[in-house]
């Protein structure tokens, strides 16, 4: 009978869901090409807002419905207490409410473009109901607000304030870790061989299905042809193109996170010499139990002027107060921004300044190129960087930031004299090189401080590069050579001759045969990472372990050096010994022991962790068996020429789809471990002659 029932149910959705589809305007199609690649060609742009969303569920449909589940806040519900974490931070935050709030307040052209996404999702899932897996299917039918809720909690609780947040009070102090990174390039054309801005998008991100995951995607429609990538559960593109212009992004540190000491006081807690109350609601989440039960859990919510109650620090509440949560259009920005044609309407679209966060990097055919520190910085009075990053108290006024940078204020490069604009998850004052901002105005908002050495292997490629050809351009962004290496390595050599042990002067012969690189055939450079883990060693994201520390005004020379000397040749030794215990040599091949491993693809790769200052970003899983498997670093490549018409090589380095039974969740891999490109297939002729299927709708 249930199983009668469960026909039944999926017969009246398709005929729901189909129905709209029937009645479109025909010639509405979906060309898929060899590399599964969707190119979406409709007769207005809200068939393609729905050909996206058709698109998007056929190659990534389990991972986006999930992705739809863990905005609303009900994950827990379908996948059990792994997804509870989730559930609870959205209720207490308010996700849901939130996301209807912001529905209504979209423009009615753009709620459409929105709501016709969500048809194309539920429109697939009708017509190929056994593609999606079972728990999937229970998220069904998507709504509009889903559309907008997933970006929500991406924007502002993935990537601003995750649930992880909370986990340290203050934070301890503690080494860097591989960030989230990514790198962008602008070239003008008085730095490019052909004359032609150029545009280099290379964002580095976690590999495993998810929030991380890059859709790659062509859309077309009267007007507009738009190719590039966004994160799965996106109507808009994040990475994009067009004949006009094009722009990248790369992770920045807006701190647009406030972490407030809550005094509480006899009928509420303390605020500016007065006792408030604290506002309560009182919200549920549900979770699946192993016998296929629901657990309801009630979670009280208790919110200050700052924001929600979110933890808990020496017995006084934190309140968490999250940049953007009044700004309620990123998503119509980002389509504003691919839909513009020249700098000006580009930069309008930016001055509406709805996206929380991001550096975005920007070139258009009209030889414009520009670097801006996007994001909601909020005005902060007074102190310094440190103090608002720790727990700030909460019963001053004065500590309750309420507005932001505006677009002018916002630190930028616009056409720099130098001719290039770059960033790698750097702070924007290298930006332009040589260096056209200051960093003094904004010494309680933004760093700058922060190491990063690749970033200055990029400053450094760009400046020994007088003009820039497209396929050098390609070239560049292979690079594997270690700038961490350069600054340190001959010290180290020289250090281990003076205090290092008979085995470290071994290990030093190793290393000064090397090649500086991480190509998987160099012999070193696994030697040199186990020695840059340890303590004593330097690393490429951090001021210590450096004899000349940090200097932004001259990146292409600082850091460098060795600290102690003598540490460093005993974290050497301790480094040969763990390389003969684990790979059995000294000078064991990269790619012997880095692999790609994905989708039934076992590769050597080239590339490596930023922590070495490399630009070709990889990083890779702990030892096991003898081998490490990436699952970070480059995920969609694009080397852009804005030529007319505008021209790329692009790459999604794990396959452009993750949905079970794909050919695609892997094919891409083998051109990632050769460092080579495919072309951006963006004519109907090319398209067609490279075809595997279409779609009509």
């Amino acid at each position: 009978m249930k199983s009668v029932r469960r026909r039944l149910t999926l017969l009246i959705f398709a005929a729901l869901w189909l129905a709209p589809v029937c009645a479109r305007a025909a010639g509405n199609e979906i060309l898929w090409d060899r590399y599964g690649v969707a190119h979406v060609y409709a007769k207005s742009t809200q068939d393609m807002f729905f050909g996206y969303g058709w698109a998007q569920t056929k190659s990534h449909g389990d991972a986006l419905l999930k992705l739809y589940a863990e905005a609303r806040g009900r994950a827990a519900e379908i996948w059990g207490p792994a997804e509870e974490q989730n559930d609870r931070w959205m209720a207490v935050n308010g996700v849901p409410d939130r996301t209807r709030d912001w529905l209504a307040k979209q423009s009615p052209e753009f709620r459409g473009y929105l709501a016709a996404f969500a048809r194309g999702i539920n429109a697939y899932a009708a017509a190929h109901p056994d593609a999606l897996s079972a728990q999937a299917r229970k998220v069904l039918p998507v709504t509009t607000a889903d559309v907008l809720g997933h970006s929500l909690r991406l924007f502002q609780y993935v990537y601003l304030a995750p649930p992880t947040i909370v986990d340290h009070l203050p934070a301890p102090a503690e080494e860097p870790k591989e960030p989230q990174g990514s790198n962008g390039w602008a070239i003008a054309p008085s730095r490019s061989a052909s004359g032609h801005a150029m545009l280099l998008m290379n964002p580095h991100l976690p590999w495993a299905t998810g929030w991380s995951t890059y859709y790659e995607i062509q859309l077309t429609a009267p007007g507009l042809d738009l190719y590039g990538a966004s994160q799965v559960g996106l109507p808009v593109l994040r990475f994009c193109f067009s004949d006009y212009l094009g722009f990248t992004q790369t992770v920045n540190y807006p701190n647009g996170v406030t972490l407030y000491r809550i005094k509480t006081a006899p009928g509420g807690y303390a605020f500016d010499g007065k006792v408030l109350p604290f506002t309560v609601k009182h919200r549920e989440i549900k979770v699946l139990q192993p016998d296929g039960s629901l657990k309801s859990e009630p979670i009280e919510v208790r919110s200050t002027i700052q924001g929600p109650i979110v933890a808990e620090a020496g017995g006084a509440p934190v309140a968490l107060r999250v940049a953007g949560l009044d700004r309620p259009l990123a998503l119509e920005q980002y389509w504003r921004m691919a839909t513009a044609h020249d700098f000006a309407g580009y930069e309008a679209a930016q001055r509406m300044q709805q996206v929380p966060s991001f550096n975005v990097i920007y070139a258009d055919r009209d030889g414009h190129i520009q670097y801006l520190f996007n994001g909601l910085v909020p005005k902060k009075q007074g102190r310094d960087l440190k103090y608002w990053s720790g727990l700030v108290p909460g019963d001053r006024a004065d500590t309750l930031w309420t507005n932001y940078l505006s677009y002018d204020e916002l630190p930028k490069a616009t056409d720099p004299k130098g001719g290039t604009a770059q960033n790698s998850n750097d702070p924007p004052w290298n930006a332009a090189w040589p260096a056209t901002q200051d960093p003094k105005p904004y010494a309680n908002q933004i760093a700058s401080d922060a190491v990063s050495l690749r970033m200055e292997q990029g400053v450094r490629m760009l400046a020994q590069t007088p003009k820039i050809s497209f396929d050098a351009l390609e070239q560049m962004k292979w690079s594997d050579r270690s700038e961490l290496a350069d600054r340190v390595l001959p010290n180290l050599l020289e250090a281990t001759q003076l205090y290092g042990t008979d085995l470290a002067k071994q290990a030093a012969g190793v290393l000064a045969a090397w090649d500086r690189t991480t190509l998987a055939d160099s012999r070193g450079a696994l030697l040199f990472l186990d020695w840059v883990d340890r303590k004593g060693a330097a690393t490429a994201y951090s001021a210590s372990g450096f004899a000349h520390p940090y200097d932004l005004t001259r990146p292409l020379t600082t850091p460098s050096g060795l600290a102690d000397p003598k540490a460093a040749a005993a974290a050497l030794d301790a480094a040969a010994k763990d390389m003969l215990t684990t790979t059995g040599a000294l000078d064991t091949p990269w790619g012997k022991e880095m692999r790609i491993k994905t989708g039934g693809v076992d590769l050597p790769a080239s590339g490596g962790p930023g922590r070495l200052g490399i630009f070709d970003v990889i990083d890779f899983t702990p030892p096991a068996n003898g081998q490490r498997t990436a699952t970070f670093g480059d995920t969609y490549i694009a080397i852009v020429s804005f030529d007319k018409p505008s021209h790329a090589k692009v790459l999604m380095t794990y396959g452009n789809a993750s949905q079970p039974g794909s050919p695609h969740i892997a094919d891409q891999a083998p051109l990632l471990a050769k460092h080579e490109y495919r072309d951006a297939w963006r004519t109907r002729a090319e398209v067609q002659a490279n075809l595997e299927s279409k779609d009509g709708y």
